[in-house]
């Protein structure tokens, strides 16, 4: 019997708590529909006010309007609704890869965005780089063989056109890059890096007034030979071309010069460029600081050409080996500034570079051939006046390298002591 009541009561509590809930569920649905109708109406009213706006658009700017409308909803992740043929009528397939793109917005976004550079490496990069720095002036492929020379680069037998070198034609970019220098495809050059102007006022000459040695020679790839060279006999290699040019400065023109005779490309008595220029850095730079008097570097080298190509002008009636100044910008195309092959000097560099060109052409017609640039920084950081040279090749016999040699010191003199 007691068991019985209980039940009851606890039935009709069950009720009312049962009751209870299903009021509240009916007012909260209540109170959301009211919700809903409000903002249905405050949102038809606005839609119908900014109609009336839109009305007074011309029709030309509502086709606009409405276009940008349609673009910027096939960005958003509803794509599907949003088909369009478009103008060439792009097939379903076509559409549906587009739409996959544009569902990750990622993709869409880097898509219409210029290309980002960065000049961070990995370490794997940057090892190339350097061992790209060992062997790219010299010419040659990725597998280390000589390539054969651009036609504006081959010479064969020449005795010099001369070339306009006044301002007025300097200053005209297009006709200064033509005729003047040969930009490598994977760095760049503008007109404010190459300001004629500014590179040709720049003064180049050297303090006569302090005692001292006032020019480094050294070689960063002392093994290259000539096509006459005699094995064992350094002085009939680059070496000795350096020893000559340090002698002719020293004796002819009274410039204090000195040869360093270091050997960087050589590991375990075999070749290895691959660190040359990591390995002469420290020992060129303690020189520069053992005699703080020198303000010319210069890293004289034997460029690599094909077997068909040489390198030849008549000069005083001398069969002479041509020269090129080679420049490091420490930038490429692909990656902008190097960050961590810094080069302070790189306008001082290019200002050194043309005024010996320009000195070369007006004086020597013929005897340089076009400044070369890359991207890479090639030591040229040690001082403002540095130059690194591609003096002949391994086609040009020693006799016409040391001809060489006496119009390179004679166009020194004519830059450094004008």
């Amino acid at each position: 019997m007691l068991r019985h009541k209980v039940r009851k009561v606890a039935a009709k509590m069950t009720g009312s708590f049962t009751l209870t809930g299903v009021n509240i569920v009916k007012i909260k649905r209540r109170i959301s529909r009211i919700a809903i109708l409000v903002i249905t109406g405050i949102l038809i009213i606005y839609v119908c006010a900014q109609m009336m706006e839109f009305d007074k658009i011309n029709w030309n700017e509502q086709i606009r309007i409405g276009s940008i409308c349609l673009e910027q909803a096939e960005k958003m992740y509803l794509t599907g609704f949003t088909y369009l043929e478009n103008e060439q009528g792009s097939s379903l397939i076509d559409w549906m890869a587009e739409s996959v793109l544009k569902m990750i917005p990622l993709g869409t976004y880097v898509e219409e965005k210029t290309m980002l550079f960065t000049d961070v490496e990995d370490q794997e990069t940057y090892q190339m780089i350097l061992e790209k720095q060992a062997n790219d002036e010299n010419m040659v492929d990725e597998n280390g063989n000589l390539i054969q020379q651009t036609s504006q680069e081959e010479s064969v037998q020449t005795s010099g056109t001369p070339i306009d070198t006044s301002m007025e034609k300097l200053m005209n970019f297009e006709y200064l890059i033509s005729n003047f220098y040969t930009v490598d495809s994977n760095t760049m050059i503008d007109q404010d890096l190459l300001n004629v102007e500014k590179l040709m006022g720049m003064d180049m000459t050297i303090d006569q007034s302090a005692a001292g040695p006032k020019v480094l020679i050294y070689h960063t790839h002392s093994q290259e030979a000539f096509a006459d060279s005699v094995e064992g006999d350094t002085s009939t290699t680059i070496m000795g071309m350096g020893a000559y040019l340090a002698e002719l400065l020293n004796n002819t023109y009274g410039i204090e010069t000195i040869h360093h005779e270091g050997v960087y490309d050589l590991v375990s008595g075999k070749l290895d460029r691959s660190m040359a220029y990591q390995l002469a850095e420290p020992e060129i730079q303690k020189i520069l600081q053992d005699n703080p008097t020198i303000e010319v570097v210069i890293d004289l080298h034997r460029d690599g050409v094909a077997e068909g190509t040489h390198l030849v002008t008549e000069i005083n009636g001398k069969q002479t080996a041509q020269i090129m100044f080679f420049n490091g910008l420490s930038r490429t195309r692909a990656n902008g500034n190097i960050s961590y092959l810094p080069n302070p000097y790189i306008e001082d560099n290019l200002a050194f570079s043309l005024q010996m060109q320009i000195a070369a052409t007006k004086k020597y017609p013929g005897f340089t051939r076009h400044i070369y640039l890359r991207g890479y920084r090639y030591n040229m950081h040690f001082k403002p006046k540095t130059l690194l040279i591609e003096a002949g090749a391994q086609t040009n016999t020693v006799e016409e390298m040391r001809n060489a040699m006496e119009i390179l010191a004679s166009t020194l003199d004519s830059v450094l002591m004008k």
